[in-house]
């Protein structure tokens, strides 16, 4: 996987082997939220606006909106997450939440690691 693209909205965006564009929530995004206990995604097809609530994320704290890093359509939902929740806990950057068909059009809007570090 290629490398990770961050929002400010504690969301982040890696290009997949196959070209589409693999979605998550940050370590600090799920450090905050505590354990998390139910996630409820995009819908499969459905278009999202870079930026804009696209599902929720919710834990036995709270419960967060979850934002698109970048605009597309809805390729693929992670179903072992929607099964097994407490996979963002134990490793984010691995437990991806749904998968996006985009041009990358928005990715200049994007935080490096660096960039994104420097905001927490």
């Amino acid at each position: 996987m290629s490398q990770y693209f961050f929002s400010k909205d504690h969301t982040w965006a890696a290009r997949s082997d196959d070209g589409a564009w693999l979605i998550g929530i940050t370590d600090y995004a799920q450090n905050m939220l505590g354990d998390v206990v139910f996630v409820d995604p995009p819908e499969l097809g459905q278009s999202v606006q870079q930026f804009a609530v696209c599902g929720l994320v919710e834990s036995v704290k709270t419960g967060s909106d979850l934002y698109a890093p970048l605009s597309g359509r809805v390729l693929a939902i992670n179903e072992e997450v929607l099964a097994n929740p407490e996979k963002l806990n134990d490793d984010p950057y691995r437990a991806w939440i749904f998968k996006l068909a985009s041009d990358a059009s928005g990715e200049a809007e994007l935080l490096n690691e660096a960039a994104y570090q420097q905001l927490l």
